[in-house]
């Protein structure tokens, strides 16, 4: 019996392949003709691979892509937010049949992929439906322009997950699929587990709201986002740097678990905030905490637009519980965190800091205020602006 919420779609999918299938499919590869992916696809595909997309098994067909574009659904009937596709040049793409070697942008062979279907990228359906925008200023639209016009689609066997285990940003201490993340709750006898989605350094007010989570749950799933992101974002490794100093100072590591998602970013907003959701309820999670703007870019989106989508959708389906919490600021007159919610407004009392103007604090050579980071977090944060970061 599963004492923690099942997977997205019932069954928690597995392509990576092992043993002596994987050295035969190795050998297989050479022989095959080989596509080499875009960063944000290699990590759709490590996503697909270690089950963190279920129920997808590999790049959508043409049906799903359409349902999820126009419905959020799909073809199976169960919500899904965000086409996860291949998508190529038309010239010299495979034929239905075919098996191809997919390579990760540094050469390293990631899986071997059977063609069932090639269709056209219709992307005049994707980027308005997906992004709510046609604007090719938006990080997310400028990508999908940028994709080829051919889709291909078919089931993956997943042969390298990390693609890069030397590098900077592959953490593989704190890279664990969903399967070990289920199994490190199992262990803690945990039921209820609350998830905080971030591609920022945890400041004051985010630390409020996990603590908010973990007051109602068995404990909470720190999940920051470590594949592709835009320029301008603070580097993870950095990142990560500031969870691990936070949760030695300030959470209890009891019942706190910190891991890595290596998915890339959309920046789509309300429906990103489902995909990030839908992704979490596979690692495990029953509680999801979804914030001012979540995974917006610019002024695309409205405040609580990415709050406001869940209300829409099926619950049963869904399955994860969404926490809608408001802005939160540190209340002079309170000494502590508070939200709309919780707190009287009073002229002058809060202290709100966007990330956008803490990094410019940072390069001013200023230190942000502990009313919005904590010391040990602004230390690593200067040091690593003052390095040239």
């Amino acid at each position: 019996m599963h004492t923690l919420i099942p997977p997205h779609g019932g069954n928690l999918v597995n392509r990576v392949v092992t043993g002596a299938l994987a050295d035969s499919l190795r050998k297989e590869a050479e022989g095959l003709p080989s596509i080499t992916l875009s960063a944000k696809q290699s990590c759709d595909l490590e996503m697909i691979g270690i089950g963190a997309f279920s129920p997808l098994t590999g790049f959508m067909g043409k049906a799903d892509f359409e349902g999820v574009c126009r419905d959020m659904k799909l073809a199976s009937g169960d919500i899904w937010p965000i086409p996860i596709l291949l998508a190529v040049d038309k010239a010299g793409a495979p034929k239905v049949g075919d098996r191809v070697a997919l390579k990760a942008p540094n050469g390293v062979l990631q899986a071997v992929m059977t063609i069932e279907e090639v269709y056209p990228h219709d992307k005049k359906l994707e980027i308005p439906n997906v992004f709510r925008t046609e604007d090719e200023a938006h990080p997310g639209v400028a990508q999908v322009v940028k994709e080829g016009d051919t889709c291909l689609a078919g089931p993956v066997e997943v042969l390298t997950v990390c693609v890069d285990p030397d590098g900077p940003e592959a953490f593989l201490d704190e890279r664990l699929t969903p399967a070990q993340t289920r199994a490190a709750f199992e262990a803690k006898g945990w039921k209820t587990v609350a998830a905080f989605q971030t591609r920022n350094p945890i400041h004051r007010a985010h630390e409020y709201l996990c603590k908010c989570a973990q007051e109602i749950t068995d404990g909470i799933l720190i999940h920051p986002l470590v594949g592709e992101t835009k320029e301008g974002d603070i580097p993870a490794a950095v990142r990560m740097e500031c969870y691990k100093v936070l949760i030695d100072n300030y959470f209890n590591k009891d019942r706190t678990v910190l891991s890595v998602m290596p998915a890339a970013m959309r920046y789509a907003g309300p429906r990103e905030a489902v995909l990030h959701a839908l992704v979490r309820k596979n690692y495990g999670v029953s509680h999801f905490i979804v914030g001012r703007d979540h995974a917006g870019v610019g002024n695309y989106y409205g405040t609580y637009d990415a709050q406001l989508i869940f209300d829409d959708l099926d619950k049963d389906n869904l399955g994860i519980e969404p926490l809608k919490f408001e802005h939160a600021a540190w209340s002079h007159k309170a000494q502590g965190m508070v939200s709309g919610k919780t707190f009287p407004k009073i002229e002058g009392d809060q202290v709100f800091l966007s990330g956008t103007k803490v990094r410019e604090m940072l390069l001013a050579g200023q230190r942000p205020p502990g009313e919005f980071t904590r010391p040990e977090v602004a230390d690593i944060l200067i040091r690593w602006t003052q390095s040239g970061g």
